[in-house]
């Protein structure tokens, strides 16, 4: 649906202002439907998203400071997150040996056989995103990664 129609809003100020609007809409709605996805799991995204951290430096442990680093969302509060997590027992804690101050979080076994259970809801198949060709995502790839810079 063009987005003229979706917000009943016909004129922009000009071609920048209508893709900002746009690519907005387009995220929430792409995080809304993640989120219809991840349900069932009992995971929201900002869960999820640590979860897939740890699972790719495990089995190595993460500290806060690198999930807060390579975390999608940067205003999620990370140590609020893996308390959650924690209560769920799909990560533990414990103090660093090297240095007394940090915090070390790894997976769980649990949380890896849960993850391996949700990897199809991963990567859009379930999004509007798969009414995308291969040319047509790698090409939003492209564009998304200019924006960025």
């Amino acid at each position: 649906m063009r987005i003229e129609d979706e917000i009943k809003q016909q004129q922009f100020k000009n071609e920048y202002q209508k893709a900002y609007i746009n690519l907005m809409l387009t995220s929430s709605r792409l995080q809304v439907q993640q989120a219809a996805l991840f349900k069932p799991f009992g995971l929201t995204l900002p869960q999820f998203n640590i979860l897939r951290i740890l699972r790719g430096q495990y089995p190595k442990p993460a500290t806060i400071s690198l999930l807060i680093e390579r975390m999608m969302d940067k205003t999620s509060n990370a140590s609020r997150i893996v308390d959650r997590l924690e209560a769920k027992e799909l990560v533990t804690r414990k103090q660093c040996p090297n240095d007394r101050r940090t915090v070390d979080v790894l997976i769980t076994e649990k949380a890896l056989a849960l993850l391996k259970k949700m990897d199809g809801c991963e990567g859009g198949r379930e999004t509007g995103i798969a009414n995308l060709t291969d040319s047509e995502a790698r090409e939003l790839n492209r564009i998304l990664d200019k924006i960025r810079t």
